[in-house]
């Protein structure tokens, strides 16, 4: 890698690091003020366990790279909260309980990505054509981003 090239990687990537930092903190505000009432770590820890019924605290920290302490806690908020439910034990392995959304749960998470989707198309719909081009055309390298 070019000196002009790292130079230029490293501009970009503190950039774009500002520009997710305020367009989260704006998701953020925007929950909070129009109903959201689920924490943002919660709505998204939601998220995969109804992607992932059943996974298991341990598992879910490791994906979340949390000790599995701080998991816990924010299933038991969770669990509070009417969002989530424990299964019964494994049968092979008796300390072992999965989590599941309950029915409340799913229907909150559906009202919360209803509402950030309607946020984020009413803010990209402000954008010129060029500029939602270029949005579409970053999607792809944005996600390979986020690939490990």
């Amino acid at each position: 890698m070019t000196k002009s090239h790292e130079a230029r990687v490293h501009a970009v990537s503190e950039e774009l690091r500002q520009v997710l930092k305020r367009l989260v903190r704006e998701m953020r505000r925007d929950a909070s003020e129009h109903g959201g009432d689920i924490p943002l770590v919660q709505y998204m820890l939601l998220s995969v366990i109804q992607e992932q019924p059943g996974i298991g605290v341990a598992e879910l920290a490791r994906l979340e790279n949390v000790r599995a302490a701080t998991m816990s806690g924010h299933v038991k908020s969770m669990e509070e909260a009417g969002l989530v439910e424990r299964s019964a034990p494994d049968p092979q392995d008796r300390r072992r309980s999965g989590v599941q959304a309950t029915a409340y749960g799913l229907e909150r998470l559906e009202a919360l990505r209803d509402a950030r989707r309607d946020w984020l198309s009413r803010r990209i719909g402000r954008l010129a054509p060029a500029q939602l081009a270029a949005l579409e055309a970053a999607i792809e390298p944005l996600a390979e981003l986020g690939k490990e």
